[in-house]
């Protein structure tokens, strides 16, 4: 890798592990940018991977304060977000990847319609609740966030773009909970998830560690940023960024 194509990769590094901490979608900046230095896909997917997870860790260091409080629900839903992460990683290594292509853009345009939607949608599942004598809401989504998150995860796991789209469109409708509160357990929960596909990638996949190092350093400066910027972002604003970089990540996938 030349020091032109180091400089490359580590400034994606950057923008992936800001743009993770806000929404999601990283992987679409750091993957091209591997594939444009020479690496085959399966290695530049695992090693991506691998050079998320500090950024990820950061990022939700950078969202501690919107962590207080929520310890159960991110005990709870990260254990069935390890194990889709683990089952994900799995499907990496066994499955050819256009099993995945084409139902990856529909979840993530199903994802921004629940973004879009989810206060609407909220106000109307809660009213519904209310009629038929039941609980306003689950405290935890209930058993169909658990199944949607373990989903969600498993595509995680295999790949990762707009995985963060994914987690804040379900926990959105199905919480009833502030969007900075939701947005800073999607980052433990991916953190979690990149955590788990990437020691099982340490053990039985290809890897390049100069790639590696370089979006870990890059992600983890990058987790920061959007910490700090993604914090002062009004829930509709942050709405919008969510929607935007969705789009961009179905045209990257559709036109990849």
């Amino acid at each position: 890798m030349s020091i032109w194509e180091s400089l490359a990769v580590f400034a994606a590094g950057i923008g992936a592990g800001t743009i993770n901490t806000i929404v999601g979608s990283g992987t679409l900046i750091t993957f091209p940018v591997l594939l444009a230095t020479g690496l085959p896909p399966v290695t530049a997917n695992v090693s991506n991977t691998l050079g998320l997870v500090p950024g990820s860790i950061s990022g939700a260091i950078g969202y501690r304060k919107e962590l207080r409080g929520q310890r159960s629900r991110v005990m709870r839903l990260g254990a069935v977000c390890l194990v889709g992460g683990l089952a994900g990683a799995i499907l990496l290594l066994t499955l050819p990847s256009n099993s995945f292509d084409t139902i990856v853009p529909v979840l993530i345009g199903l994802a921004l319609v629940l973004v879009v939607l989810q206060p609407r949608l909220a106000v109307a599942l809660r009213k519904r609740q209310e009629a038929a004598g039941g609980e306003p809401g689950h405290p935890d989504g209930g058993p169909v966030l658990l199944c949607g998150m373990l989903l969600a995860s498993a595509y995680g796991g295999y790949f990762g773009a707009a995985q963060g789209v994914l987690y804040i469109g379900l926990m959105g409708l199905l919480l009833h909970e502030d969007l900075q509160r939701i947005n800073a357990v999607k980052n433990v929960l991916a953190a979690l998830v990149n955590g788990i596909a990437a020691v099982f990638f340490l053990f039985v996949a290809e890897f390049d560690w100069t790639a590696v190092l370089l979006i870990a350093v890059g992600s983890t400066l990058g987790g920061q940023i959007g910490a700090k910027v993604g914090r002062r972002l009004p829930p509709n604003v942050l709405r919008a960024v969510i929607v935007a970089v969705g789009i961009l990540a179905i045209v990257q996938l559709l036109l990849r």
